[in-house]
């Protein structure tokens, strides 16, 4: 049997702004919030954990940051049990960014792991859509929170 720890979620979008603001965008709360979380109790920086917050949803993960490469990459620990996120922000010829979000080190296998790469791969291509959104319209369209309705929530 494979190793679970080395299955991944991945998603992408192209971002039509310069790399340092779409960077930016994913280090100060202030701005994450328009498009992911609703509250982000400082910005990135290495070695530090901060909190995330859904309001919405009443819940938080306590988030540390393991490297940073300005404009280009952001590596975070989140989640219980604790998993990687990188954040790749890729400078493109005409000006913009290409944003790529992978997950990984998960502890599921079979369908448990399935389902769980499936709602990370989910989650995390509605941060993008969200960012999108944000970044080259100024909108934040209330993705998120938007997702899961208590009506029809299941989380």
């Amino acid at each position: 049997m494979e190793n679970s720890k080395s299955y991944c979620a991945e998603t992408q979008m192209q971002i039509r702004k310069p790399a340092l603001q779409v960077f930016n965008a994913f280090i100060d709360p202030n701005l994450t919030k328009e498009f992911w979380f609703t509250k982000g109790s400082d910005k990135l920086v290495v070695g530090k954990t901060v909190t995330w917050t859904w309001e919405m949803y009443n819940h938080s993960a306590q988030v540390l940051v393991k490297d940073i490469i300005e404009n280009e990459k952001i590596t975070i620990e989140w989640g219980e049990p604790l998993t990687t996120v990188i954040f790749e922000f890729k400078s493109l010829s005409d000006g913009t960014t290409y944003v790529t979000i992978k997950e990984f080190g998960y502890d599921k296998t079979g369908n448990e792991l399935l389902d769980t790469v499936k709602d990370a791969t989910g989650g995390f291509t509605t941060v993008l859509d969200g960012l999108k959104a944000f970044m080259e319209h100024g909108i934040n369209l209330n993705l998120i929170a938007d997702k899961f309705p208590k009506e029809v929530s299941q989380h």
